[in-house]
């Protein structure tokens, strides 16, 4: 019985039934699963077990597979459950260590993906300082800050959030979302509200911010410097931008299904879009990095099909 002080379990409203065809989502998530596990993983063994790729460009891009894969592990196996089951329900200390899986992997990937623009310009824009303002020792530090940072805020945000009074348990998604968890609150939810704007506008803001800044001088750099610098430009940066632009395609899609009444679209394709931001970023970003970035692709093809 759902009153308004406890619950103890939450109901995923977005499944519907599908028969038969359960089995057939089933292998299709269970396949994305493996490779979005099997291609981050071979990519962090890669750069772990070569000295050559100890540089920081590399460490932020281990940093950013290490992130994809706990992201996908605080998503899929829960998943792959409530597909085969016909009960959607999850319990309530599971659906918050999801939520804190969940966004601790986006905020994670905001302040890896800015902190990989802002090492990029630095190598582009000043490489006579590059080895001096980037250092090992550096690149460690923003590591730790990329994970620490968002990690508190989750926290945060989750010790907000659970102690809610709440009029009902049914989540109309696939997957728990603090969001989605406030707004069941019957409760006074202004502090809640007031911190999440608070973060959104000064930290996220910040980080994209920063991003587009490093980005756009980069471009500049490009059209004004020689042709060794627009390929050495190109060839490291097109991989990051597309990454970016990826994951923002994302993220736009995942704001848009949590703010706005989307019942006029079909249910599947709902899903899809909810699931986009936590499943494409993970399962294209080792592909768009093993394929455009020379050392790991040199690296990969002589593990895989002996020297190169």
């Amino acid at each position: 019985m759902v009153n308004s002080t406890h619950v103890s379990y939450f109901i995923m409203s977005a499944f519907f039934h599908t028969g038969v065809f359960k089995y057939l989502f089933f292998m299709i998530v269970m396949c994305l699963y493996v490779c979005i596990i099997g291609a981050n993983t071979s990519l962090i063994v890669v750069i772990c077990v070569n000295r050559s790729l100890h540089e920081p460009m590399y460490l932020f891009l281990c940093s950013l597979f290490v992130n994809e894969l706990c992201g996908s592990t605080g998503l899929f196996p829960s998943l792959l459950v409530q597909i085969l089951s016909d009960i959607h329900t999850v319990s309530a200390p599971l659906c918050f260590l999801q939520v804190f899986s969940l966004y601790t992997y986006g905020n994670v990937q905001f302040y890896n993906l800015a902190i990989m623009s802002y090492d990029r310009y630095l190598a582009i824009c000043h490489p006579l300082h590059y080895n001096t303002r980037m250092t090992s020792h550096k690149a460690a530090m923003f590591i730790a800050l990329t994970w620490f940072f968002p990690i508190l805020h989750v926290v945060i945000m989750i010790s907000l959030s659970a102690p809610l009074q709440l009029c009902g348990n049914i989540i109309n998604k696939v997957y728990c979302d603090n969001f989605h968890i406030v707004t069941l609150a019957c409760s006074d939810t202004t502090v809640n509200n007031v911190y999440g704007l608070v973060y959104t506008c000064t930290v996220i803001a910040a980080l994209v911010i920063l991003t587009f800044y490093s980005y756009i001088k980069i471009l500049r750099v490009c059209f004004s410097g020689s042709k060794q610098t627009r390929q050495k430009a190109v060839s490291t940066c097109t991989p990051h931008l597309v990454s970016m632009l990826n994951f923002s395609f994302g993220a736009f899609f995942e704001i848009i299904q949590s703010r706005f009444d989307m019942s006029s679209i079909p249910s599947m394709l709902r899903i899809v879009l909810s699931l986009y931001f936590f499943t494409f970023p993970p399962l294209f970003n080792p592909l768009i990095y093993g394929q455009n970035l020379t050392k790991i692709r040199i690296i990969c093809k002589s593990l895989l099909f002996g020297k190169v």
